[in-house]
């Protein structure tokens, strides 16, 4: 027998949120390209961290992956093990990228990874940066030690650690 398709995508990342996951997929939404809103569902009745009518969970795109934010209570908290890493093609563009989730209410790490409000990580990589790394040897050495310098990624300092 062949399952009809529920318009639901196969593979879906859950975010587990308190109560916020409509808000944060929102934010997502108007800050990273090829990102969309889909269904918000309520409860259809109290549950342990909730109440009927509450947003229970939330359907969304981020940077083309399909997710779902789901709103669970304190139960569970986000941390490293999990993040998007998100490429970018140039400085203004993991300039506006980072700034966006720091300047939401979120916070600074060390080399590209930045944590937005609602404790989901982010790695904001230049291309250029992951091309460094692949290039092996010294070149990679180079580009390596310049980033474990950063916080948020210099595309110029990487660039002339690459050429040494």
């Amino acid at each position: 027998m062949v399952a009809k398709n529920s318009g639901v995508a196969k593979n879906t990342v859950c975010l587990w949120y308190d109560t916020e996951a409509e808000a944060a997929a929102r934010f997502y939404v108007e800050t990273f390209p090829e990102s969309a809103m889909g269904e918000v569902h309520r409860a259809p009745a109290d549950y342990p961290s909730g109440k009927a009518g509450d947003v229970l969970t939330v359907a969304f795109t981020v940077a083309g992956i399909a997710c779902i934010g789901l709103n669970g209570g304190t139960a569970f908290r986000h941390n490293e093990a999990f993040s998007f890493q998100i490429a970018t093609d140039d400085q203004a563009e993991t300039d506006s990228l980072w700034n966006a989730i720091v300047g939401n209410g979120g916070r600074e790490s060390a080399c590209g990874w930045c944590k937005d409000r609602w404790g989901i990580s982010w790695q904001i990589t230049p291309r250029m940066l992951t091309a460094a790394m692949a290039a092996g040897g010294d070149e990679a050495k180079r580009a390596f030690t310049a980033m474990m310098t950063m916080r948020k990624i210099d595309v110029a300092a990487i660039e002339a650690a690459r050429r040494g």
